[in-house]
């Protein structure tokens, strides 16, 4: 069964109704996200209005959850929306059209995106064994691309091969567009995957992940492509990319603003040597978004508690020559935090 949260999104809102049309937010509140779909959520429960494309999967997936699905009519739709005293919507998420016509319609709208914020940031049961089940098809479907992984092979085929592989392990879908960079493509945070092709003695990072029921998991390793001895200042950098990697797992708690965990890696690098090459902040929230509240970095003000899940991601890149992350899913459990990442290598790996 589907995990629903229609009524804690409403309660946080201080409104009489919430609507959405976001599809992550319909993810949220409904369990589905339907293409054109939208919800209502009132204290007689969640409606989910769509077409009949979804109708009969949503009946059957939300039958016990308290969500109704109905089929969508725009006038019926409108017309409830304008009885409440108060309609609580993202304004962030709800596009400029949109909202001019729930307001023509007599809606009184209110923006709830800090409902939203606080509602997601903290993760339920669910949530965490969706987001664990993510991380664990990412790992294994790395560890079963390692050995395929060819000289002559572009950086696209290496992609699309590790994709493949997480949709065969069961992932519903990618957490974003698979990174994978070889040499110096690798100094570039964001790099575009393209057609470069492997050579003996790249360093190859890849960054990457899955979704399971709309919640990602989000890794990045780096490692090399044989050793052709020329690599030791690369191999310098890694071991302090690790150490400052394993330092924000082994001192980060609860407790703490997302400022102060990112200054744990970010002054070890500085320390060393790195401090201009840490070119990003250590972390940023995960969920149903790859990308989401808590900010894990040096404006990051959000004090971090149990249950939020975010990444730790020191990195350090030198133009032109080498780029080094690595990156887990954590968690924070009983005020410590708790790696979803436990199958692959992060020590320096050379094929």
């Amino acid at each position: 069964m589907v995990c629903t949260n229609g009524k804690k999104i409403l309660e946080l809102s201080d409104c009489q109704a919430v609507y959405t049309s976001c599809l992550y937010q319909l993810r949220y509140i409904t369990g589905l996200e339907p293409e054109n779909g939208c919800a209502i959520v009132d204290e007689t429960g969640v409606t989910l209005y769509t077409d009949m494309r979804y109708m009969e999967a949503a009946e059957k997936l939300l039958a016990g959850t308290g969500v109704k699905p109905v089929l969508y009519k725009q006038d019926e739709l409108l017309k409830r929306l304008a009885g409440y005293e108060s309609v609580g919507i993202s304004f962030d998420q709800t596009p400029h059209s949109e909202y001019i016509a729930l307001e023509k319609a007599g809606a009184k709208l209110k923006n709830i995106d800090s409902a939203y914020e606080q509602a997601m940031t903290v993760k339920n049961e669910w949530e965490l064994a969706n987001i664990a089940k993510a991380c664990e098809i990412a790992e294994n479907a790395f560890n079963a691309l390692l050995p395929e992984i060819k000289e002559g092979m572009t950086e696209t085929e290496v992609a699309a091969l590790l994709e493949y592989k997480m949709r065969a392990f069961g992932a519903q879908g990618l957490s974003f567009e698979t990174i994978v960079a070889f040499g110096a493509h690798a100094a570039v945070p964001h790099h575009e995957t393209g057609l470069a092709k492997l050579q003996f003695g790249d360093e190859i990072l890849i960054d990457f992940g899955c979704k399971v029921n709309g919640y990602c998991s989000d890794i990045t390793r780096t490692f090399l492509f044989g050793d052709d001895g020329k690599h030791e200042e690369f191999k310098k950098a890694y071991a302090h990319v690790l150490a400052a990697h394993n330092l924000a797992q082994e001192k980060i708690t609860s407790g703490m603003t997302g400022k102060e965990a990112d200054a744990i890696a970010r002054e070890y690098l500085k320390a060393n040597g790195y401090g201009e090459l840490f070119t990003h902040s250590l972390g940023h929230g995960i969920g149903l978004n790859v990308h989401e509240k808590p900010s894990v970095s040096p404006k990051g003000e959000q004090i971090l508690c149990d249950n939020m899940v975010f990444s730790d991601e020191p990195g350090v890149y030198k133009a032109g020559e080498y780029g080094i992350r690595i990156e887990d899913t954590v968690t924070l459990e009983n005020g410590r935090i708790k790696s979803f990442m436990g199958k692959t290598q992060k020590e320096l790996l050379i094929l």
